[in-house]
């Protein structure tokens, strides 16, 4: 996968998710931030919706409060998105049904930069955790 959209929203309590945006821009991936809250992310042009992007993404990061999830990834598989990333805490028994019924490949209960993120943080911390439970 090379081309994601991130999904945040900066009105939430939970700010935009500058730090999983700049990793997989670092990789060298093609990445588009969505925020309807946001006109730009990190100096570049921020969307409102995935169909306002100018070209497709084959995945999405989803970082909002969890009462969004649901219809963000509805909007995804609207669009043929079937890779969709959940930031920790953020699924629900429905969100988890509904994307199991559309086929869509769904990880969650993690957060995005504990494997983008290869320097030493609080996020490697994580990693090393959830390495040492089988769940990395």
């Amino acid at each position: 996968m090379n081309r994601y959209a991130v999904i945040g929203n900066g009105s939430s309590v939970r700010p935009f998710p500058k730090l999983t945006y700049g990793e997989l821009k670092k990789s060298g991936k093609v990445v588009f931030p969505i925020d309807p809250s946001a006109e730009a992310i990190a100096g570049d042009r921020a969307y409102a919706s995935l169909s306002a992007l100018p070209e497709p993404v084959d995945a999405v990061v989803i970082e909002v409060p969890k009462t969004e999830t649901l219809q963000w990834c509805k909007a995804a598989v609207d669009r043929g998105i079937k890779d969709i990333w959940l930031h920790a805490n953020t699924d629900s028994p429905e969100v988890i049904e509904f994307t199991k019924e559309h086929g869509v490949r769904l990880r969650t209960g993690t957060c995005a930069v504990m494997y983008l993120h290869r320097g030493f943080s609080v996020h490697a911390v994580h990693r090393f955790i959830n390495r040492m439970r089988g769940k990395y």
